[in-house]
């Protein structure tokens, strides 16, 4: 069978393409814009994750012989002349998107499509299906990051993963956001991503007792070893014996990693490990702590003085067990009327839910006095010259609008870069490591204020007068 995604699709997607031939407005021109509402996790940030993925699925865009067949067989009955058409598709438009790894608020475009309707209308499915997982598996990552950012972070989470494309570019995702390595070895081989891996209990328990165990597994792996200590008791069995291991390999030249705790209390535990490491002439050796860890755990645990070097972070990480999806959007902002772009309106009964018209830039308004974010600046193409050139621009207070402040002295810089033009892919994309780097230094322009984990501070994402202003008026129209 033909690996296609271009069913990856809901099938809405597929009739309204149909319905857009059936009228001859298919080729008429379109502008959708992806946004999410409301931060995730209670955090005062997102980190955007997917563009990848999403270049991946542009470019390889096309139906093959199994896709036309399987649609002949749909209800809606189309004719042969529509799926001869989808025979042929291609994405021939333009899209822009913030880079991976930027830091990215609530109601402000993160990527911008500018195509065909046929076109534009197909990839929404699969574009969001893309950027919300893996931009709220990078902000979750982001977040344990935060409050573990000098020790070593393992991402342990395949086995609980929603299947085995999250499970990949979920690690892909984490390692963007600053986690070291991750146990799935595809995703080491596709990304390039450090692998990282003990043993199971079960090794343990298959042998005769669990110093044998021990020895075994550093005879077969003497310059890898890290010893899971908790299948019987950790302190009066596991790390005992792993001591008496650590001095075997040390007098073979060799030295023991490091220990694992994946049960009871971690606090307590690592706090007693370390200790008789230390007495017994170990202090080089690491310990490691799994058993369903998140960002509030380990922060709790290194409250309570957890002598812990390495975390292994597996189900709350990979399945964002606190918050199961980032609810991004896809929004018609722009269509073809009388050959020209007319923006358009979403309104909703729920105030949070109008969309802002017109295709939109971004900006990150940078203070030239403080080297920090002030805000994110939404405008339209036409005020471009203006924000870029550092003409002074008013920013309210998100909530408290009354209350605003004019910036100066600063640099803009854009955050919605151009990917595909014509349908060609214009951007070179950045390795891993790259993108990495590129997150490290999005967190260098904000405030700690705004990134610490609890009641962190409100960052502005303001729109211009401009818009502000179309929003009312259509607002207005509508009603």
């Amino acid at each position: 069978m033909t690996d296609s995604l271009a069913l990856h699709t809901d099938k809405y997607q597929i009739n309204m393409m149909y319905a857009h031939w059936k009228r001859g407005t298919a080729d008429e021109v379109a502008v959708f814009e992806a946004y999410f509402r409301k931060l995730p996790f209670g955090n005062g940030y997102a980190v955007f994750a997917g563009l990848e993925r999403i270049v991946g699925y542009i470019k390889g865009l096309a139906f093959a012989e199994e896709d036309i067949a399987y649609l002949r067989t749909q209800e809606e009955g189309y004719e042969e002349a529509f799926l001869e058409r989808l025979r042929e598709f291609r994405f021939t438009g333009n899209l822009y998107s913030m880079l991976e790894g930027t830091l990215v608020f609530p109601n402000q475009p993160l990527i911008r499509v500018e195509a065909r309707i046929f076109e534009a209308q197909l990839v929404e499915t699969a574009l969001l299906n893309f950027l919300n997982y893996q931009t709220l598996i990078a902000t979750k990552a982001s977040r344990i990051k935060r409050v573990a950012p000098d020790e070593l972070l393992l991402e342990f989470g395949t086995r609980r993963a929603q299947e085995a494309d999250a499970a990949v570019w979920g690690a892909r995702a984490t390692y963007i956001a600053g986690f070291h390595a991750t146990s799935n070895l595809r995703a080491g081989k596709l990304f390039g991503i450090q692998t990282s891996g003990t043993h199971a209990h079960s090794w343990v328990q298959g042998h005769d007792s669990e110093e044998d165990a021990f020895r075994q597994y550093a005879e077969a792996l003497p310059d890898h070893v890290t010893l899971l200590v908790d299948t019987y008791d950790t302190l009066k069995s596991g790390v005992p014996n792993a001591i008496k291991t650590a001095r075997w390999l040390a007098d073979r030249g060799k030295r023991l990693h490091g220990i694992r705790l994946d049960s009871g209390d971690l606090a307590y535990l690592s706090k007693r490990a370390r200790a008789m490491l230390d007495d017994a002439g170990f202090p080089e050796v690491r310990i490691v702590a799994s058993n369903d860890l998140d960002e509030n755990i380990i922060s709790e645990l290194k409250a309570q003085g957890a002598r812990i070097d390495v975390w292994g972070v597996g189900t709350q990480l990979i399945t964002a067990f606190d918050q199961p999806s980032l609810g991004g959007v896809y929004k018609l902002v722009a269509r073809q009327k009388d050959g020209e772009l007319i923006p358009v309106i979403k309104i909703s009964g729920n105030p949070e839910k109008i969309s802002t018209p017109g295709a939109k830039d971004v900006y990150r308004i940078v203070s030239r006095r403080t080297g920090k974010a002030e805000a994110d600046y939404i405008c339209l193409p036409e005020e471009q010259e203006a924000v870029v050139t550092g003409e002074s621009i008013r920013l309210p207070d998100p909530l408290h609008p009354h209350q605003s402040k004019l910036v100066t002295d600063y640099e803009a810089l854009p955050l919605l870069h151009p990917i595909f033009k014509d349908g060609d892919l214009i951007l070179e994309l950045p390795t891993l490591d790259g993108i990495r780097s590129y997150h490290e230094e999005q967190l260098s322009l904000f405030w700690p204020e705004v990134l610490r984990k609890l009641n962190p501070e409100t960052y502005r994402v303001n729109v211009s007068q401009d818009l502000w202003e179309l929003r009312a008026a259509l607002i207005e129209r509508y009603h």
